[in-house]
């Protein structure tokens, strides 16, 4: 893999590109279960709930400034229990794929929600999408369920696996 940056991704810097990634994975895959392209005032929205949430948006550029690829969390459940799990996502831009960088996105996202004393990362996966998959097992998260047939894109039926990294942290949880 060439040279590149970790960076926190900004509406001014990254909202264009992000917005681009988005649409390419709803278009052309399971990836999100949309069916129309975002806009750019969903990017507004977007990067406001991460900033009120103070969830990062992490991003990989390559030497030249690009991002090639970003991740992100945000909550799981809308419920005060649930303050220390929240689901993630990681998207790489078409032309980058199989380069690494969903890992490094990922382990990235790791590092973040422990420095936040976060205790459980979920992903739901596609359960088609293999190589989500395959990365979520390399590092650790283990398969936790599957929702049958909760999705309906591209004429078909489409099933949610669950998948889950459970950390050691925070080292005093607290109830409230």
């Amino acid at each position: 893999m060439s040279e590149y940056s970790i960076v926190r991704c900004t509406f001014d810097r990254h909202a264009d590109v992000i917005l681009d990634i988005f649409n390419d994975a709803i278009l052309n895959s399971t990836a999100l279960y949309e069916y129309k392209p975002r806009t750019m005032q969903t990017m507004v929205s977007w990067f406001d709930a991460k900033e009120a949430g103070d969830f990062p948006v992490i991003g990989v550029e390559d030497s030249e400034g690009k991002l090639l690829a970003f991740g992100s969390y945000g909550p799981f459940r809308p419920f005060p229990a649930n303050k220390y799990t929240v689901e993630h996502s990681v998207y790489v831009h078409k032309h980058h794929r199989g380069r690494g960088l969903g890992r490094v996105v990922m382990e990235e996202i790791i590092a973040a929600a422990r420095r936040k004393d976060l205790h459980a990362l979920m992903g739901g996966i596609d359960s088609t999408n293999a190589g989500s998959i395959a990365l979520h097992e390399r590092l650790g998260f283990k398969h936790v369920g599957t929702l049958p047939q909760i999705g309906f894109k591209f004429g078909r039926w489409l099933d949610m696996a669950l998948y889950q990294l459970l950390l050691d942290t925070p080292a005093h949880p607290i109830d409230g």
